[in-house]
């Protein structure tokens, strides 16, 4: 009973009453006022709403393969169990520790234009870009600064790889098996259940990147940073719904039409990748799938 009167309280009741205000015309400090349709038709002609839909495909579509390949490849590393592995395992993870808005001002200091990072590349010769500085170079930064937090999903995949049966690497090596055999044809497609639920998760996750994008936005986040690179799905809805700057402000019925536009987009896209896991996760057991 706790549980489900805190449900309904905390979750079911703001979500319906989302789904009501988004048509409305609701500022907070006004009663909302029924309008029907009109926020969903303003929003598919607002310009800001497909600069922020672009630039979060966008680090959906970079980051997501980035993140997954290199957590992978580091876990594969992890799962030789060569002397040391236990030590690495704590430091690997030990930056998902640090919370994430002293993490943003770390890596804030660390990319600057004369920061540590650049510092490094002068050494050889190269000129290091304007990280949060370059409108080009902004979400190639987060992707950067995405690597931090990668511990966690390095320390499933190894759970991932260490529940494998060694039953199947002792055969595939009486059948002459290498180790990139093994890794292809065995590690790869008994992890693949693991692969999908972490790609699911990280999608549902980057569609709803904010904090950095309004950290690192600084003054500018009304306007999501350097000619609207970081204006994120997220941050533009937290705009309008509380922003009393920018395009808008305190337009709580529009920020909920947009936030239900979001679901709708997060859920057709999971979908998406339930259909095509038929197509490349493996389940031992019917049963499992």
């Amino acid at each position: 009973m706790p549980w489900i009167i805190g449900f309904l309280l905390f979750t079911a009741g703001p979500m319906f009453f989302s789904l009501y205000a988004s048509f409305t015309r609701y500022s907070i400090t006004t009663p909302p006022e029924w309008i029907g349709t009109r926020n969903f038709a303003q929003i598919f002609r607002d310009p800001f709403f497909y600069t922020a839909l672009y630039n979060t495909f966008w680090m959906v579509i970079v980051k997501i393969p980035i993140v997954t390949v290199t957590a992978i490849s580091i876990a594969l590393l992890l799962a030789l169990d060569l002397p040391g592995g236990r030590f690495f395992r704590t430091i690997i993870y030990m930056p998902n520790v640090l919370s994430g808005v002293a993490a943003v001002f770390l890596w804030q200091w660390i990319l600057r234009p004369n920061g540590l990072f650049n510092t490094g590349l002068a050494l050889f010769g190269i000129q290091g870009p304007g990280w949060f500085v370059d409108p080009l170079w902004t979400k190639p930064g987060l992707v950067v600064m995405g690597m931090w937090w990668i511990g966690g999903d390095i320390l499933i995949y190894l759970a991932g790889m260490k529940g494998i049966s060694r039953d199947l690497y002792e055969a595939a090596t009486i059948d002459g098996a290498g180790g990139w055999a093994k890794t292809w044809f065995i590690t790869l497609p008994m992890l693949s259940p693991t692969i999908f639920f972490q790609i699911v998760t990280g999608i549902i996750g980057t569609f709803q990147i904010f904090t950095t994008a309004y950290i690192l936005s600084g003054t500018e986040s009304a306007t999501g940073g350097p000619r609207q690179s970081l204006l994120f799905y997220v941050l533009y809805l937290y705009n309008r719904a509380f922003g009393r700057s920018g395009p808008a402000g305190f337009q709580m019925g529009y920020a909920s039409a947009m936030a239900w536009i979001l679901f709708a987009i997060i859920l057709v896209v999971t979908l998406a990748q339930l259909w095509l896991s038929r197509r490349w996760v493996y389940y031992e057991t019917e049963e499992a799938r």
